[in-house]
């Protein structure tokens, strides 16, 4: 049975029965490449209908446990429809391969995701696409860089790595106004914190790799989008490249969404007391936090989020590569290695400078990227804490 849910129920609760289809709890695995038809009629009327929501005609295109997943992000994220493709780089890209065709201009965030703006370097721009970075705290004066020529304004708020918040209804204001797309990756905030659509975005996207998945384990990406006009662009581009998500990978996924809410309230709550106890805590020269008063895009942050989430980052008061090494490697309940969003606390040293064109880090010191899993918070403080020491920045205080 399909359980109709209160539209005024609370967001933990639409999430609990969104997407779910049969007498199961859990959404069962659905394996298919190949999908049996009675007749030729039925037949090619699926495949007529291919690219439209929630139609089963061969695997590639998605079975019915695929489609369960992605009606429930619609749910998280205030979607018309949702799109699962097999990574969250995928679904950062699938827009510009959809949507832009050469002879366009793109603005992308100066702060974007790495690999996203790699792929946007070396793979779209040599389509004859010009691809111009803007610094993310430009608000509306962006629309001073708005040409023609523009098809899509990329945004990624809080930004990667640095954290800056864009002011996104001002940005998507200023799109809309000139017939421009605008994509913003919400992986930080999941849909649970935030909604870019009901704040002005065209599509958001995330890497479902990161907290909807929430264990580490599976690697997926989403797109959601506000008007469902542009879900069929979408599928049709995910089929020129192959794209195909993994039934075990979607179940994993579906099954981490459930618990999503219980999940970001303790990410948020240990994230926020750890950052705050950096913030006093001598050889740090800056905690990046938006949800700490201190950080330069609280207001905005405030504004347009509901909560913060667990990643953040620090400046150490260092300047020696092997001291800020000593550092991390010190640590015993924070992993060192990329991705986040899972149960494990994490961290990883970064240096932005290399991948900012529009804007400049010029910051002394050395950045510092933590993820605060679900550990004990007095585990994680006593474990910087000695770290910091263990480096060389002050005495150990905390037990």
């Amino acid at each position: 049975m399909t359980r109709q849910i209160s539209e005024r129920a609370a967001p933990s609760t639409a999430l609990l029965g969104a997407g779910r289809s049969g007498n199961t709890v859990a959404q069962p695995i659905r394996r298919a490449s190949t999908l049996l038809f009675d007749t030729v009629a039925d037949l090619d009327r699926a495949k007529a209908a291919r690219f439209d929501k929630g139609t089963e005609f061969y695997g590639r295109f998605g079975t019915r446990d695929v489609f369960a997943f992605e009606e429930a992000v619609s749910v998280l994220e205030g979607a018309e429809a949702s799109l699962a493709v097999p990574s969250g780089l995928a679904a950062c890209v699938l827009p510009f391969v959809a949507f832009v065709k050469p002879g366009d201009h793109v603005l992308i965030a100066d702060t974007a995701y790495e690999p996203a703006r790699t792929s946007f370097v070396q793979y779209i721009a040599r389509n004859n696409v010009e691809v111009e970075f803007y610094d993310p705290t430009i608000g509306a004066q962006i629309s001073e860089l708005i040409r023609p020529e523009t098809r899509l304004i990329y945004l990624e708020s809080p930004g990667s790595m640095t954290f800056e918040v864009q002011d996104i209804p001002a940005i998507a204001a200023a799109a809309r106004a000139r017939g421009v797309m605008t994509v913003c990756d919400n992986t930080w905030a999941t849909g649970y914190f935030c909604r870019p659509l009901a704040l002005g975005a065209d599509i958001s996207v995330q890497a479902a790799t990161k907290y909807i998945v929430g264990h580490s384990d599976a690697m997926l990406g989403t797109l959601s989008v506000a008007d469902t006009e542009l879900l069929t662009p979408l599928r049709q581009a995910a089929n020129w490249l192959g794209y195909h998500v993994s039934p075990d990978d979607v179940f994993l996924a579906a099954r981490g969404l459930r618990t999503l809410p219980a999940r970001l309230e303790l990410h948020r709550t240990g994230a926020l007391e750890v950052a705050s106890w950096m913030e006093s805590r001598p050889g740090i020269r800056r905690v990046i936090h938006p949800g700490l008063s201190s950080h330069s895009g609280h207001a905005l942050w405030k504004r347009d989020f509901t909560g913060s989430t667990g990643l953040f980052a620090a400046v150490l008061d260092i300047t020696d590569r092997a001291q800020a090494v000593r550092f991390v490697e010190a640590l015993r309940h924070f992993g060192l290695g990329f991705s986040w969003g899972g149960f494990e606390s994490l961290t990883l040293l970064g240096d932005p400078s290399g991948a900012r064109t529009a804007t400049r880090w010029t910051e002394t010191g050395t950045l510092c990227r933590f993820h605060i899993g679900l550990e004990a918070v007095a585990d994680l403080i006593g474990d910087l804490d000695q770290a910091l020491a263990s480096a060389g920045l002050g005495e150990t205080v905390a037990a």
